[in-house]
């Protein structure tokens, strides 16, 4: 099993000559995708969707109804490709197994409306991987590695620490890291270091383009 951080909150992960790749959007080079045998997204916006680096890739694209509406309507060519999940279904892609879980994003302000949202928990020979995408709802069964957000307009480090301790994952990967500057995730990389690791759950941190 490989994970590559890319940017923001993309990863793409490879398992037993499956290649999987999550949430390429706008802050992640559009190469993020090439060869990958999927794309997922997690939500619409355009830091995690981006329908010209779906394009790179000939490659089925799962993701919810809200970006399957921006697709039909954005890049038609693209159509074809979509494969619609809903909330709990699970599915399959190579050797990789998966489960979208979860149905909102999470709250920006009380006046903005909601949008759908999905995080996606992956199966690699029984070493679970979760992203959550925009949103702080957990899995519902234990992981060994979560894709926690790190900083957003949604987000306070008291949120991302309660998260992490609630998914209770021992290995924690920062993602949806390029809203704050880098003094400014050493402040909650900091935080997250001293609230996870007395609990036995590391956290990290990659530059884009490292491995796990």
């Amino acid at each position: 099993m490989r994970i590559t951080k890319l940017g923001h909150a993309c990863v793409r992960i490879e398992h037993e000559g499956t290649t999987v790749v999550l949430d390429p959007g706008a802050f992640t080079d559009p190469d993020a995708v090439d060869g990958a045998d999927a794309v997922l997204v997690t939500h619409e916006h355009p830091d995690h969707y981006v329908a010209d680096t779906l394009r790179r890739a000939d490659a089925p694209v799962h993701t919810i109804e809200g970006v399957a509406a921006h697709v039909r309507s954005d890049a038609p060519d693209l159509v074809e490709r979509l494969h619609v999940v809903a909330p709990g279904e699970s599915f399959t892609i190579g050797s990789i197994s998966v489960r979208a879980v979860g149905e909102l994003h999470a709250v920006i302000h009380p006046e903005l409306p909601r949008i759908t949202n999905s995080g996606y928990l992956l199966d690699l020979g029984g070493t679970k991987v979760f992203h959550p995408g925009d949103a702080l709802t957990g899995p519902g069964e234990p992981v060994d590695l979560l894709l926690v957000p790190v900083s957003a307009p949604w987000l306070r480090v008291a949120e991302a620490i309660d998260f992490a301790r609630e998914v209770g994952a021992p290995r924690n990967l920062a993602i949806h890291d390029r809203v704050y500057s880098e003094a400014g995730l050493g402040i909650v990389d900091g935080h997250l270091q001293r609230f996870l690791e007395p609990a036995g759950q590391t956290y990290t941190r990659l530059p884009d383009g490292h491995d796990l």
